[in-house]
């Protein structure tokens, strides 16, 4: 079957959708990609949606699949909800071909949750100016939409959340004073984001704040909190973490089992090896990840050896 033929299998309502076939939307180049823009508005909005979740869900399990040719024309669809997932489809995307379409639909999109991805999609911008990967202009127009956003009260408050934790990347003074701003808000939501910020700068200076939300009420604190703690990376917080690691929340406790794989060293790995014998599940699981991250950390060509 050639690609014109898959289409047309694609736009009938008759058809069963094949999810094995959708790996043949990855990598399209420019014919296909204005081909299947021609016949996608068209599909049942059921069947838009699907197709687009579905991908989200193949790209997470394969690296080496790439539907950013179909979450960009998913990211003009009608429907908010193909727009909503298709702009989180394209976190990994890097060209600066994307960000004047992210920032129109930050700034004007009708829906509240694409407005919030897309702001959390430019934050990707954010992350390659610190590494100096980004040219000045394309970063100037990021840092200023965000930063208008951010300082914007009026603005609504998940916008202004995610464009905080989006801006927090870049570790520059007036992202300091947000980030300051936001923890000290006494808005819950703009605290979580602030913290969430504070990881993402990957700066030590937040590290007396983020581990007092450790023992924060709020489990979206703490989540957080232990989150922010292992991309910060400091072996000096291992003991901080080690309660984290029997609390009631699930997703904490994962979060503080995955920060002690990304700070290592040995503290972490002989907490990540009690963690082992956990009655649950998925804490066994997360701990195996991040014991191997550990060893990869330290020996990655034996690692390879040894897979």
């Amino acid at each position: 079957m050639d690609f014109d033929e898959y289409l047309e299998e694609l736009s009938d309502r008759s058809q069963r959708l094949r999810v094995s076939q959708l790996q043949r939307l990855s990598q399209l180049n420019r014919e296909q990609s204005e081909k299947l823009d021609r016949i996608f508005p068209a599909l049942d909005v059921r069947r838009r949606r699907r197709v687009i979740h579905e991908l989200s869900e193949l790209v997470e399990d394969n690296v080496e699949l790439n539907f950013d040719a179909v979450f960009i024309i998913g990211a003009r669809d009608d429907d908010a909800g193909v727009r909503e997932e298709s702009v989180r489809g394209l976190w990994e995307n890097e060209s600066p071909e994307i960000i004047e379409p992210l920032i129109d639909l930050m700034e004007k999109d009708d829906s509240v949750g694409v407005r919030r991805e897309a702001a959390l999609a430019l934050g990707r911008f954010m992350l390659l100016a610190s590494q100096g990967r980004l040219r000045n202009r394309p970063f100037e127009r990021v840092e200023a939409v965000l930063r208008r956003v951010v300082e914007d009260k009026s603005e609504l408050q998940e916008v202004r959340s995610r464009a905080l934790e989006a801006a927090g990347a870049y570790d520059t003074a007036w992202v300091r004073q947000a980030v300051r701003e936001g923890y000290e808000s006494g808005e819950i939501s703009l605290k979580v984001s602030a913290v969430h910020a504070m990881g993402r700068s990957g700066e030590p200076r937040w590290l007396p704040l983020v581990t007092r939300e450790l023992a924060s009420d709020y489990e979206e604190l703490r989540y957080e909190a232990a989150t922010a703690i292992g991309l910060i990376g400091q072996e000096e917080s291992v003991p901080s973490l080690l309660p984290l690691l029997l609390d009631d929340d699930t997703e904490v406790r994962e979060a503080a089992v995955a920060a002690l794989g990304e700070i290592g060293g040995r503290a972490a790995k002989e907490a990540l090896m009690l963690m082992l014998d956990s009655e649950s599940k998925a804490t066994r699981d997360a701990a195996a990840a991040a014991l191997a991250e550990i060893e990869f950390e330290e020996d990655p060509l034996g690692f390879r050896m040894r897979e």
